[in-house]
């Protein structure tokens, strides 16, 4: 028991914070406290009767405990954790700031596309940032296809198709995890370029560490060095 917390205390704080949503989310709705009907992505429901929490709860549901929820948190975590402490390390507001894009930019898609829950397509968008990102890593698919990092998004888009699941919603995360990697890391760097994405100062505030401001040695208080001998 002590690995298992001593594991979870040591995942980086935005994918801990996501992960744990999502398991209780699902904990929930197992234990019958809560319906999938209640947590939905609805509109209307949201505008009209002002249930503000499906913005959140259509995130955080995989489906009932199997192996369909499995995969899609073992995705989750993994490259979620992979992005925080990799290109994101240090940025914790930049990662943040990609969530609420990432979620914004799904919930104005799913106002005119009929899907009920974002959480896959939201593993499809973390997965698409980190594959470009990582273009030379070598990936293996249940040891029978290896490939480029930057081809997943794709393989997973044909397991969907495999599986008969609605292929639309890897498709929505493909699309969103593009319009984010190019805005961030592509445009940018083009001739007359900017970035559009800059993380607000107020989330810089609420999320990252507070850096200590350096002082040069000569400048410090109490510069007395002890033990030198005086001449």
């Amino acid at each position: 028991m002590a690995n298992v917390v001593e594991f979870y205390m040591e995942m980086p704080p935005v994918t801990r914070v996501y992960t744990t949503a999502c398991v209780l989310t699902t904990l929930a709705i197992q234990l019958e406290f809560v319906t999938p009907f209640q947590l939905y992505f609805n509109w209307d429901l949201i505008v009209r009767q002002y249930q503000f929490w499906r913005l959140v709860t259509s995130f955080c549901f995989f489906g009932s405990f199997g192996f369909n929820f499995l995969f899609n948190m073992i995705f989750t975590y993994r490259y979620c954790q992979m992005l925080e402490e990799g290109s994101f390390r240090g940025r914790r507001a930049d990662f943040v700031y990609m969530f609420l894009l990432g979620g914004i930019l799904m919930i104005i898609c799913g106002i005119f596309v009929q899907i009920l829950f974002l959480g896959h397509a939201f593993t499809m968008m973390l997965v698409y940032v980190w594959s470009r990102r990582n273009p030379h890593i070598r990936m293996n698919f249940f040891a029978a296809l290896t490939f480029n990092a930057p081809y997943l998004p794709w393989v997973l888009l044909f397991f969907s198709v495999l599986l008969g699941n609605n292929t639309m919603v890897d498709f929505l995360g493909i699309a969103c995890g593009h319009l984010y990697f190019f805005l961030e890391d592509v445009f940018p760097h083009q001739p007359n370029g900017i970035r559009l994405l800059e993380t607000p100062r107020w989330l810089k505030y609420l999320c990252d560490e507070p850096q200590l401001e350096f002082v040069p040695e000569d400048e410090r208080p109490g510069g007395m060095e002890w033990g030198a001998q005086e001449e």
